[in-house]
C-alpha cells in the first residue's frame, strides 16, 4: 500500500539550502553588486556616504531574512500590503437578512 504522510516541511526539499526562492537569491545577489559598485563609486573618507553605499545589502538582506509563518520578511509585507489594499465588501444575505429592507419585486409596482 502507497499510503504515506507528507511531513509539513515538505516544500523546503524545493528551496535551495532550504531557505531561499531563486528570485530571493537573485534580489540578494542585486543588492551585493549595487553595494559594490557603490564602494567603487563613492570617495570613501565621507562616511555617512559610505553607510549610505551600504544600504542596498541592508535592505535586501532584511527582505529575504527567513521568519515564522511567512517564508520570508518581503513575503510578509506583501502579504500586508494585499490585506489593506485588496479588501472586498462581503453583503450578508444570509438566513438572517432582515425582512423590512428587504424589497419584493411585486411591492414596487
Amino acid at each position: 500500500m502507497n499510503g504515506y504522510l507528507v511531513p509539513a516541511n515538505a516544500k523546503r526539499g524545493t528551496l535551495i539550502f532550504n531557505l531561499f526562492r531563486p528570485f530571493d537569491l537573485i534580489l540578494f545577489g542585486a543588492g551585493i553588486l549595487t553595494t559594490l559598485l557603490l564602494f567603487v563609486i563613492v570617495p570613501s573618507e565621507n562616511a555617512s556616504l559610505m553607510i549610505i553605499s551600504c544600504l542596498p545589502v541592508g535592505i535586501t538582506g532584511f527582505l529575504v531574512i527567513p521568519i515564522p509563518n511567512y517564508h520570508n520578511v518581503m513575503c510578509a509585507l506583501q502579504s500586508i500590503i494585499k490585506f489593506f489594499s485588496e479588501r472586498r465588501n462581503y453583503v450578508w444575505k444570509g438566513w438572517c437578512f432582515y425582512e423590512k429592507f428587504a424589497v419584493d419585486e411585486n411591492e414596487k409596482k
